[in-house]
């Protein structure tokens, strides 16, 4: 079997676009006064206070001695720690979506924030990667137990060919868009994980000016 490739060559990254109906994700960077300032879908953060709506969201309350604040969303509320990672509210997902779209980044490249197992993962999409690829720190974080479960691969990185570790994900999100028992590698450490083929062939890829939309198709 060759190795799989994690070349970052010519990407396609993606930033899936929430709006008021749909799941977005909420972090908690920070709380000044009475009021918390909130990062939405990997946005720049911004200050809301109690009783303020965010996207599909409101804010419910702040609690500046413990760190953390209260949203809501139709009637189920949710708490976001400083911290922690963000936190997935709303939309009633499930894997009945199908686009994701992707606006093009200032630099070219765009990054999304997907959820593995319900967890928080920034990843980038890279039609040079074979597979989707995960480093270490991430998976460990992630909860993903390849030490035990993994099956040994070639994977070959920019610093030659090193062993990974396939494992199957039993979820993964983008925006609107739920993929289960999927294939990823573990391997070394990364400033981000990969998005490679084995997500992107599922998708017809379409190109709008400076916006991309994919299409899962299976």
């Amino acid at each position: 079997m060759p190795p799989i490739s994690l070349r970052l060559g010519t990407c396609l990254l993606a930033t899936a676009l929430c709006t008021a109906a749909n799941a977005q994700s909420l972090a908690l960077t920070g709380i000044m006064g009475d009021k918390a300032l909130i990062m939405v879908d990997g946005a720049s953060p911004k200050l809301f206070a109690a009783g303020s709506a965010i996207g599909a969201a409101r804010l419910i309350s702040v609690n500046k001695a413990q760190h953390q604040a209260v949203v809501e969303v139709q009637g189920k509320a949710s708490t976001l720690s400083m911290g922690a990672s963000p936190v997935s509210v709303g939309g009633g997902l499930s894997a009945g979506g199908k686009l994701i779209n992707i606006p093009m980044g200032s630099n070219g490249h765009f990054f999304t924030d997907g959820f593995v197992n319900g967890h928080s993962v920034k990843f980038m999409v890279d039609t040079g990667a074979s597979a989707i690829a995960i480093g270490r720190f991430d998976a460990d974080r992630l909860g993903l137990d390849y030490k035990n479960r993994g099956t040994p691969v070639q994977m070959g990185t920019a610093n030659g060919v090193v062993t990974g570790q396939r494992i199957t994900i039993a979820q993964l999100r983008i925006g609107e868009v739920l993929v289960h028992d999927i294939e990823a590698v573990i391997g070394p450490n990364m400033p981000f994980a990969l998005l490679g083929n084995n997500f992107l062939s599922r998708f017809n890829m379409q190109r709008n000016n400076d916006m991309m939309v994919l299409e899962k198709t299976r």
